[in-house]
C-alpha cells in the first residue's frame, strides 16, 4: 500500500501535473500514466469548494492552514469492479494519484469488506496548491477596490511565500542587521525559521517583543524617540504591511500622499502646483507626536470595520501593547505605534484616513460654493475706457490703458458667491487652501 505524501514535496519532487479544466463536466479530465486514474476537478471561482472539510491532504497541514491553499476537490465516479488485467486498481484498493490517496466505496452504504460489482464512487482527498504571494496580494486589493470585508485574513499569515517577499524587502535595508531588543538580526535567516513562526502564529503563541527605544536629534534641537524591534518581529510586521497595504490602498484618497506607493512628497507638490492656482490662503496643519498618540482603541475599532478577523485584531494589539525597553527598562505602551517598525506607517494611513473621509465628505461640500466667478467689475471699467479711447485715436491712451489691462484679472477674485476649498496631506501634515480672501 502506497502512503500519500505531501503536495509541496510532490511538486518539488517534479511529479506530472493533472491538466485540469475551469469548469468540468466529464469525469475524464486528466489521466496520470501511473494508474490510469480518470480524475474530474471543479474550481468555483472566488469561493473555496470543499467535499469533506476534515479531510486533509497530509498531516503536516493543519486545519487553519488549509485556506492558505487552492482547494481542487476531486470526484469521480465510474463502475469499478474487482480487478483486471487492464485496471489493476480494483476494489478498496488506494490509489495514489499526485499525492493524492483515493479509496473505493460502495454508494450510500458501508463498507462489508465483500467484493461485489456495481456502481461506486471513488472519493479521495483534495488536493491543495500553495497560493503565490502575487495571487494573495491581488485577491485582497479586488476585494479593497470593491469595498468587501476581509473574513479570514489571518490564515494568509500562513503562507511562507509572503514571508519570502518580506525578506527579500526587507534583508537589503541598513537597518536588517540593527537588532532590537535581542540579538537577532537577517543573519542566519533560513527557512526553518520561517516555519517556526508559522507554527506559533497558527497556534496563537506568537507575541511580539518590546522594541529597544533610542533617540536622534531632530532639526529643532530636540530628539525623536525611536522603537527598533527584533528580526521576526520585523519580518511578521513586513507580512502585515504587505496584507493591510494590499487591502486599504485601493481605499486610500488621492489626496494623502504620505507612506503609500507611488507617492510622496514630489507628487503633492505636483498637486499642487498644477491644481491651486488663484490660491488666496494657505493654512497649514500638522498632527504633533502622530505617532505616539494614535488610539489603540480606535485604531482596533477602525480596522474592526473591514477586517472581521479577530485573531488578527488580537496580534495586532498584542504588537501595539508590546511595550518598549529604555535603558534595558521595560515601559508599557497605552498609546501610539513605534516610529521605525515596520507596519506603523500603514497604520497611520489608516488612522488618518478617517480624517480625509470626514474634510471630503463633510468640509469641503459645506465650504464650497458658487459654480462660476462673475466678472472683474474693475476689469470691465478699463476696456470700456480702452474702446472709448480707439475711437477718438487717442494711442497714447490706448497704450496705457492696456498696460493697465493686463495687470488685472477677468474675473472678480473677491467674489462672496464664490468659494472654493482644497485640502491634501502628506503623512501628518495637512494643507487646506481657500480661494476666498478671509477678512482678518
Amino acid at each position: 500500500m502506497m502512503r500519500p505524501r505531501d503536495p509541496r514535496d510532490m511538486a518539488k519532487a517534479g511529479l506530472p501535473d493533472i491538466p485540469i479544466s475551469r469548469r468540468c463536466k466529464e469525469p475524464s479530465v486528466g489521466k496520470t500514466p501511473e494508474t490510469g486514474a480518470m480524475l474530474c476537478a471543479d474550481i468555483v471561482e472566488g469561493s473555496v469548494h470543499l467535499s469533506e472539510r476534515g479531510a486533509m491532504p497530509s498531516e503536516g497541514i493543519q486545519g487553519d492552514e488549509w485556506d492558505a491553499y487552492v482547494t481542487l476537490s476531486r470526484t469521480t465516479r465510474t463502475n469499478v469492479g474487482s480487478p483486471t488485467g487492464r485496471e489493476s486498481y480494483g476494489d478498496g484498493v488506494p490509489v495514489v494519484v499526485v499525492g493524492v490517496t483515493t479509496h473505493l466505496r460502495r454508494a450510500g452504504k458501508p463498507s462489508t469488506g465483500q467484493r461485489g460489482t456495481g456502481d461506486r464512487i471513488l472519493e479521495d482527498r483534495e488536493v491543495c496548491v500553495m497560493q503565490s504571494a502575487e495571487t494573495v496580494l491581488d485577491i485582497l486589493r479586488e476585494r479593497g477596490r470593491r469595498g468587501l470585508p476581509c473574513d479570514e485574513l489571518y490564515r494568509q499569515l500562513f503562507n511562507p511565500q509572503l514571508y519570502l517577499l518580506a525578506y527579500g524587502r526587507l534583508y537589503s535595508n541598513k537597518g536588517a542587521m540593527t537588532s532590537g531588543a535581542d540579538a537577532e538580526t537577517a543573519d542566519g535567516m533560513s527557512l526553518e525559521k520561517i516555519r517556526r513562526i508559522i507554527d506559533a502564529l497558527r497556534h496563537e503563541r506568537y507575541r511580539f517583543q518590546p522594541v529597544r527605544r533610542v533617540y536622534i536629534p531632530k532639526r529643532n534641537g530636540k530628539r525623536r524617540p525611536l522603537g527598533l524591534p527584533s528580526w521576526s518581529d520585523k519580518l511578521v510586521g513586513e507580512v502585515l504591511r504587505l496584507l493591510l497595504e494590499a487591502y486599504y490602498e485601493p481605499q486610500f484618497s488621492d489626496r494623502s500622499h504620505g507612506f503609500r506607493p507611488g507617492r510622496g512628497c514630489h507628487t503633492a507638490l505636483r498637486d499642487v502646483a498644477v491644481g491651486w492656482t488663484g490660491t488666496t490662503w494657505f493654512i497649514e496643519g500638522d498632527i504633533a507626536q502622530c505617532f505616539d498618540r494614535l488610539d489603540h482603541q480606535v485604531m482596533l475599532d477602525t480596522l474592526g470595520e473591514k477586517i472581521h478577523d479577530n485573531r488578527l485584531l488580537r496580534l495586532i494589539r498584542n504588537m501595539l501593547q508590546a511595550g518598549y525597553l529604555e535603558d534595558w527598562v521595560w515601559n508599557a505602551t497605552l498609546s501610539g505605534a513605534p516610529q521605525g517598525g515596520v507596519v506603523s506607517p500603514i497604520l497611520s494611513c489608516i488612522y488618518l484616513h478617517r480624517l480625509d473621509t470626514f474634510v471630503e465628505t463633510v468640509l469641503l461640500p459645506e465650504y464650497t460654493r458658487g459654480g462660476r466667478r462673475r466678472h472683474n467689475p474693475a476689469y470691465g471699467k478699463v476696456q470700456r475706457a480702452l474702446a472709448r479711447a480707439r475711437n477718438r485715436r487717442d494711442h497714447a491712451a490706448v497704450r496705457a490703458l492696456r498696460e493697465q489691462l493686463r495687470s488685472l484679472p477677468t474675473l472678480d477674485p473677491h467674489d462672496p458667491g464664490y468659494r472654493r476649498l482644497r485640502y491634501l496631506r502628506y503623512a501628518d501634515d495637512s494643507v487646506p487652501r481657500t480661494l476666498k480672501e478671509v477678512p482678518m
